[in-house]
């Protein structure tokens, strides 16, 4: 099982900019960012592929949102910018077995605890 810790949540206000860094103790191929609101589903946010760092992201966050990864130090990062009050949530970071992007939540198998991200009007 791989352990995830994210870092980097906050409260900001609308317009600002955060980033939220992932880390872990073990090898990860392909991750993503997701995020999650009381009473719904967690949704995918972002994802980046192993091999050749190919990304996708949700409609919501496009031209607002990068996310990056630093392969020797096993971290994953999400930058946000223009942050709006939807995108107010608790973010996760996951990792999937595969090499390949990852498109979907049953994709990845191991999650961090979470890191809130509360951003004002």
């Amino acid at each position: 099982q791989v352990q995830l810790v994210e870092s980097g949540g906050g409260l900001v206000q609308a317009g600002d900019s955060l980033r939220l860094s992932c880390t872990s103790a073990d090898r990860t191929f392909s991750m993503a960012w997701f995020r999650q609101t009381p009473g719904k589903e967690r949704e995918l946010v972002a994802a980046i592929d192993y091999i050749r760092n190919d990304t996708y992201y949700a409609d919501s966050v496009k031209g607002r949102f990068s996310i990056s990864r630093d392969k020797a130090r096993d971290t994953l990062y999400l930058q946000m910018n223009s942050l709006r009050t939807e995108d107010t949530a608790v973010y996760y970071c996951a990792a999937s077995p595969s090499l390949t992007l990852i498109k979907y939540k049953a994709g990845y198998t191991d999650w961090g605890q979470g890191t809130q991200v509360t951003v004002s009007s």
